[in-house]
């Protein structure tokens, strides 16, 4: 039984489409999403991405392919950063609630965290330290139409850990 499940797990292939069909905003979008207006960007390079999980540990930034298959909430939206003016992305929820959410600077445009180089931040902007946040840390509430949002990114800064960057 156990290998039965690694294979099935195995076979869906974790791809960076997962979740975007259903957290793509439409043009004028008037139910329940976040506009998070971001903040802090290092630089105009590589993408930005937000993702929406479950508002508890440990989904919080969980495996997608596995809060998928359990019909849990997961959405991801990215965007080629704007080489000018603000940076807005917007992310549909299923319905308004509760949820944590993460946005990721992937300087690179990798569609993976690389420790030294990628900008990371949440909702309520929570000091980051060396470890993943608590869910606890990084949560919002969506209303019945599009909630805004204000994430500043942290950048990986040597011992100290991580922190906006500095002017």
């Amino acid at each position: 039984m156990m290998i039965a499940a690694l294979l099935a797990h195995a076979a869906i292939a974790s791809s960076p489409e997962l979740g975007k069909a259903e957290g793509q905003c439409h043009a004028n979008e008037n139910g329940p999403a976040f506009l998070i207006s971001i903040g802090g960007l290092k630089d105009r390079k590589g993408l930005v991405k937000a993702e929406v999980y479950p508002p508890s540990d440990p989904e919080f930034l969980g495996d997608d392919n596995v809060l998928l298959m359990a019909g849990k909430t997961f959405r991801r939206v990215e965007q080629p950063v704007p080489q000018t003016g603000p940076v807005v992305l917007c992310i549909r929820v299923p319905g308004p609630g509760t949820y944590a959410v993460s946005v990721l600077h992937d300087r690179d445009g990798n569609r993976k965290f690389t420790l030294l180089a990628d900008g990371v931040g949440c909702a309520s902007n929570p000091k980051i330290h060396w470890g993943q946040p608590k869910a606890e840390h990084c949560l919002a509430v969506a209303g019945p139409t599009p909630t805004r949002l204000s994430i500043t990114l942290n950048y990986f800064r040597g011992l100290g850990g991580f922190g906006p960057v500095r002017d």
